[in-house]
């Protein structure tokens, strides 16, 4: 049987492991650059070379099929999350559900993924910014094969309603959760350096298992102020079982990472989080594995994974975080989407 990744939490992080300011585009961006070109260059050659030997349908099957592929596999992780939902206390979606949450996947995901990820991942830089001390800042976590360029539209309204934020790039891509630690740190050490403040920490999917694995360390306890997750596996996945790389082990159910982690968390830190899940989530289902007793669980029906992070609702959420004092963000920026 092979063992489990690091069963028990790294030590605390240390300076020297924290992201320099100016980083690279990260590794993540380079090999979606090399699949997104690759892909694209490959349908070109097919359709080009059936087509030149007259066999047009071949050259438009083929093409469509390599830059469209991706489809069939998210139907596939439908499939799969419709037939696993087993006794689970969420609503079992409808297949009006499934099929507009399939199309909203298939449409966000090559925006995501071949886009903003690869190519306009430091389009938003931080803006810890100076002359903001008193007003609370914002902290991007990203999930799984995802870089900072995920928020990129978050990224556009907080730098348009000059809101401090970080967004971290959460590398080892293929790494242990446990080697992120350092990369939070550094992001909240800047926040609080230049707001006074606790920041407020978005994550998206593995973000927030990463943010918890860095709240369990000592003496972090009052060093976030609250918490979003938006399709977080805190109880791990079913999908998992299938993962080959660390910390996709680590997000299988019930692992020995999540029974340590959770050892080591107060009880009433979950009434710190606001947790969105769906039971259309393609990647994290059941759907109650993306909720936490004691916290705000929020229900968003009929939404992928990687589309909840577009959604309004986590967005909102946010605002009705910062609207606290002077705290908040400017009227024009409210019912964004």
């Amino acid at each position: 049987m092979k063992r489990e990744p690091d069963e028990t939490p790294a030590g605390p992080p240390r300076a020297a492991d924290a992201p320099r300011r100016h980083e690279s585009a990260g590794a993540l961006a380079r090999l979606q650059q090399c699949t997104t070109v690759g892909a694209l260059l490959l349908a070109v050659a097919w359709a080009w070379g059936f087509a030149s030997a007259g066999e047009v349908g071949w050259a438009f099957a083929g093409a469509l099929a390599i830059v469209g592929g991706y489809a069939a596999v998210l139907a596939l992780e439908f499939v799969l999350l419709h037939r696993v939902h087993g006794d689970d206390p969420a609503p079992r979606a409808a297949p009006r559900q499934l099929w507009r949450a399939w199309w909203g996947e298939v449409r966000t995901a090559p925006v995501v993924f071949c886009w903003r990820q690869p190519f306009l991942s430091r389009r938003f830089p931080d803006a810890p910014a100076a002359g903001v001390h008193g007003r609370r800042g914002v902290l991007l976590v990203h999930g799984f094969v995802c870089n900072r360029g995920l928020w990129n539209p978050w990224l556009q309204r907080l730098h348009a309603a000059r809101v401090p934020v970080v967004a971290v790039n959460l590398e080892p891509v293929f790494g242990s959760i446990d080697d992120y630690v350092p990369r939070i740190e550094a992001g909240v050490r800047a926040l609080h350096a230049h707001t006074g403040l606790a920041p407020l920490v978005v994550a998206h999917s593995m973000g927030g298992l990463a943010l918890r694995r860095w709240w369990a360390e000592p003496g972090n306890e009052e060093r976030v102020h609250r918490a979003i997750t938006i399709g977080t596996p805190h109880h791990g996945t079913w999908l998992a079982r299938f993962a080959l790389t660390p910390n996709a082990r680590q997000m299988r159910r019930d692992s020995r990472w999540l029974r340590a982690l959770a050892a080591r968390e107060p009880a009433a830190r979950a009434g710190r989080f606001t947790c969105f899940y769906s039971h259309c989530d393609n990647i994290v289902f059941p759907p109650s594995t993306a909720t936490l007793a004691g916290a705000d669980n929020r229900h968003l029906p009929g939404v992928a994974h990687v589309h909840m992070a577009d959604r309004p609702e986590p967005w909102l959420a946010l605002q009705e975080l910062l609207s606290d004092g002077a705290h908040g963000l400017s009227d024009g920026t409210r019912g964004s989407s």
